[in-house]
Parts: structure tokens; sequence; C-alpha cells
């Protein structure tokens, strides 16, 4: 469990410390949004890309060793920004990150399912959790440890290569189990309709979730609050879906209702999102808090989906690989597009007006995801 811990833990502030710095750093590089936002949507689409070779590299090396191998090249990325003032050392090294997440999290739902088969879904809770702290703290504590390391916003980017270190030790150290050689030829489900259905779903929500996480502190700071409070906006979006990450996956369990609490999160994710493209000055932490609960809680819950939907640990790997190819590939677009809509608009109303839109679809493709009788008995059993 420490294990899947800390793993899950390195598997977002690589990405999500961008946010707080996103605006310092287009300034002093020189760089457009659009641009800029690259650092977002990279990482996202190789963790898309690369997903399908999850399975193949579990097969060869083991399962274990293959995620050890993916913390220690996180690890390596984010000790590379310590040069990030260079805009191509600093694209690339996210682009590394994302590799190496690429790889790792289907690996990890796989090894959820080895593991922990008798309560997956306090195991997914924790999972789930552990990858919202290492979101949240990769946007809270950016900021703050960059003041302290003397303004240098290189140092307070590198600053996450230490956990993903500490996480390497300890995986490095587990039992590497090889998969059963009757799954070795196995492909990715990609002639499955339901497969699809979750992989859609899955990029809706990535899609909202990568484009706030880049653009939510600048829409509020363009709708006249201060660079001060609109960071702690973003930061109440981000705590309080620590929660809902942690809770989402057990009432699923517990009630098997999943599709119905999914619904749900997205009816509330569309009503935040239209109050903040039209009327941002309503209660923004409020708002902000709200739609945190709701995109935390879609995200933990989709993770949970193919842990559900497939029955050994190998096939749960290979499902997660295509949700998360599919999802990513689509939803590392949000981040820019949101951001060249907001050059060619103007204002960020109208890009935010969309990520509504797109919140609304999803809570209609939640209903579809009802729970499998078949595979309902087969968890029951």
């Amino acid at each position: 469990m420490l294990a899947l811990v800390l793993a899950a833990i390195n598997l977002r502030p690589g990405i999500t410390s961008f946010a707080p710095l996103i605006e310092r750093i287009a300034e002093a590089l020189d760089l457009s949004r659009g641009l800029i936002s690259l650092t977002t949507a990279l990482p996202v689409l190789l963790m898309g890309l690369l997903a399908p070779l999850a399975p193949r590299l579990a097969v060869r090396f083991g399962l274990e060793r293959t995620i050890a191998m993916c913390l220690g090249l996180i690890g390596v990325a984010l000790t590379l920004r310590l040069f990030g003032d260079n805009a191509v050392v600093l694209i690339g090294t996210a682009a590394i990150v994302g590799a190496g997440i690429a790889i790792a999290g289907p690996l990890l739902s796989g090894f959820i399912k080895r593991h922990f088969l008798e309560r997956m879904g306090k195991t997914a809770a924790f999972y789930s959790l552990s990858m919202a702290v290492g979101g949240t703290i990769g946007v809270v504590l950016t900021a703050p440890a960059t003041e302290l390391l003397d303004q240098r916003w290189t140092w307070g980017l590198a600053l996450w290569a230490i956990p993903a270190v500490l996480a390497l030790a300890i995986w490095w150290r587990l039992p590497n189990q090889p998969e059963a050689a009757v799954e070795h030829r196995a492909g990715l489900p990609w002639g499955e309709p339901r497969a699809w259905l979750v992989s859609i779903y899955f990029a809706l929500q990535a899609g909202l979730f990568y484009a706030l996480a880049t653009w939510l502190v600048a829409r509020y700071h363009e709708a006249g609050f201060s660079l001060l409070q609109s960071n702690a906006f973003f930061s109440g979006f981000m705590l309080i879906g620590l929660p809902s990450a942690f809770a989402m996956p057990w009432l699923a369990q517990r009630f098997g209702k999943r599709h119905l609490l999914m619904a749900c999160c997205g009816v509330l994710a569309t009503v935040c999102l239209l109050v903040i493209a039209w009327v941002p000055q309503v209660q923004p932490l409020v708002v902000c808090m709200l739609l945190g609960v709701a995109l935390n809680g879609t995200f933990s819950m989709s993770l949970v989906l193919p842990m559900y939907e497939a029955s050994t640990p190998l096939a749960v790997s290979r499902l997660t690989a295509m949700m998360l190819c599919t999802g990513y590939c689509l939803a590392c677009f949000t981040p820019v597009l949101t951001g060249l809509g907001r050059d060619i608009a103007g204002d960020y109303r109208w890009p935010f007006l969309v990520l509504a839109i797109m919140s609304a679809v999803m809570s209609i493709l939640a209903l579809r995801l009802a729970p499998r009788r078949d595979l309902a008995a087969a968890t029951a059993a």
C-alpha cells in the first residue's frame, strides 16, 4: 500500500506545478499562451500515445519493475528542470514526465487488481486520493517554494524530483512478478463498444481537468482578482477534491450506483463552469470548491472503471491503457485550444462556455455507464 500511495503521488506534480508559475514562465521566456500551454498539453498527449506500451513492457520486464523504471524516468526529468530557463529543455522535460506517467498509470491499476482484489474499492479510493494529493501539493506548494528559493522558478519546478526518488527507492525493493503466459499475446480492447464509452468519458473529464489546471488562475485574474486571490481559488479547487477523490470510489462500490454519481458530478461541474464563464465574481471560492468536488469525483471514478470491467490484472492494465491512450490523446488539445480561444476571442468567457458544454456531454455519457449485470454478479461472487 505504501508503494502504491507513493507512486500515485508522483503522477501529477510534474504537470500541475506549472499552473501557479505559468504566467511568470511565459513572460520570462517570452512565450505565447498557446506555446507555454505545451508544458501541460505535451505530457498529456504522450500519456495517451504511450499508454499502449505499458502492457507490453509489463510482460517483458514485470509489472513492478516497469513501474519502478517509470518513477526513475520522472525523477530524472524533474531534476533536469533545474536548467528549465531554456524553452526547449522545459518542454522536453514535460514530454519525459508524460512518458513516465503514460506507462506507470495503466500498470498501477493492474497492481491494484493483483494485490487488493477483495478490497478494490477502498484501495482505489486511496489510489485516487494519493493522485489528488500529488496534484494538489504541486499547485499549492510550488509558488511558496519558489519564493523561498530566491524566486528561482526552475528550482521550484525541480523540487518535485525528491518524492519521485523516494518512491523509486521503495518500488525497486518490491518482488517482481512475471505475467501469465496465456495473456502475453492479447491486445487492447479496441473492438469493444463499452471500452470506447469508458475511453470517451475519460477523455472529456481529463480534458476539463487539464484545461482548468492551466487556465483557471488566468481566468480569475482576468476577471479582476489579484494573482494571489486567483491562486487561492485554484488551491481551493484542488484541495477540496481530496475528500471527493477518496469518497467517490468507496461510495460507488458500496451502493453500486457509480453511473448516477458520475452524472451528478457532471451536472455540478456544468453549472460551475457556466458561472465561471459569465459571472466569475459570484462566490468564486465556493464555485471553485464545488467544481473541485465534481471533477475530482469523476476522475477517481473513471480510474476505477477498468477494475470492474476486466477480470485479470493484465486485462485491467490493457483496458486502462486504451482508456488513457484515447482519453489523453483527445484531452491534450483542451489546454491549447482554450489558450488559443482566449487569444482569438480576447477573453476567457467563450472558451469556458465550451468547457461547460463538454461537461454536459460527460453527464449524458455517465448514464450509459451503468454497471453490467454479469460483471456485477461476478464481483459479488
